[in-house]
């Protein structure tokens, strides 16, 4: 089958859709890839939260898809808004990468590895991070309300060139986004990424909760396209997809979006799903914590928590 796959234009969207393009024509079908220009593309100037409803990596593939433009569209799985327009249906979810926040450190900004306390994020008193994400804005306040936060927006290789300037002493990304663009340049595809001169450093995913659904890739079709669902829906990974879904439901509950401060992750191990995560609201923070063999009683446990009895 041939399929048209949009993608946004970045290094890493690129990475990610040519990883599904390799996946699908080892299946035998063919794959163009259509680059797409977002709106949280074209403006990099302002945080998340002051550029409108979520959506803002989305909306111009999503209008390509209904407008038959493409068959097919790559998402960072955690730039979605928690429901699909009509029209449009998730058909995969490929495997999913690291979770976790990854912390790049300029050295003369690293304090604290000998100390127990705060090995998990070294950053002398007063050193500036750079983010746009409401969740980590509001964690850093949280766990280490002595750091500066400041914006910080553009593509992944334009923030490591911020930081490399001195900038910021810190910036914040997804892991699993850094492994996709090393992957693609251990095949030739871009060029490497270099941050030999820092410190990185994974954050525990249980005190900095992740993005909900972060790590994980979406792949949005026509729900009438019966025979793209049947193509890419052969990529799905059940498990994974599941726990992600988890997140995305509470996401739905608490009425979330980029523009929020919001953290969520799932995972299933030992015969058990593991639910973490994060809110906070009129400068309180919430968080949550609970096992279950029961995947479909978390949400409502962990919306209570968060939202107050009410929110079953």
């Amino acid at each position: 089958m041939n399929l048209r796959l949009g993608t946004r234009g970045s290094d890493l969207a690129i990475a990610q859709s040519r990883r599904i393009a390799k996946q699908l024509a080892d299946r035998g079908h063919r794959v163009d890839l259509v680059p797409v220009k977002t709106e949280g593309d074209r403006d990099q100037a302002r945080p998340f939260a002051e550029l409108g409803p979520a959506g803002l990596f989305v909306r111009a593939l999503e209008e390509a898809l209904l407008e038959e433009r493409i068959d097919f569209a790559v998402h960072s799985y955690k730039d979605l808004p928690s429901l699909s327009p009509e029209g449009l249906v998730i058909a995969a979810m490929p495997e999913r990468m690291d979770v976790r926040d990854r912390l790049l450190v300029r050295r003369d900004a690293v304090e604290g590895l000998e100390d127990s306390d705060r090995a998990w994020l070294p950053l002398r008193a007063g050193a500036s991070v750079g983010t746009a994400a409401a969740r980590r804005t509001a964690l850093l306040a949280d766990l280490r309300p002595d750091l500066e936060v400041r914006l910080l927006r553009g593509n992944v290789p334009t923030r490591v060139d911020k930081l490399r300037q001195g900038q910021y002493d810190a910036i914040l990304l997804a892991t699993a986004g850094l492994q996709r663009l090393d992957a693609a340049a251990a095949l030739g595809q871009i060029e490497p990424l270099d941050r030999s001169e820092f410190l990185e450093i994974d954050l525990d995913p249980v005190r900095f909760v992740p993005a909900p659904s972060q790590g994980a890739l979406a792949l949005q079709v026509r729900a009438s396209d019966e025979e793209a669902q049947a193509a890419v829906g052969a990529l799905d990974r059940r498990d994974a997809h599941l726990a992600v879904q988890v997140e995305r439901e509470l996401l739905a509950r608490v009425e979330g979006g980029c523009q929020v401060a919001f953290g969520a992750w799932c995972e299933q191990r030992e015969g058990a799903w593991h639910l973490h995560a994060y809110l906070e609201r009129d400068g309180e923070h919430r968080r949550f914590a609970e096992f279950s063999t029961r995947r479909e009683d978390l949400v409502p446990d962990a919306a209570a928590a968060l939202l107050g009895e009410g929110a079953r």
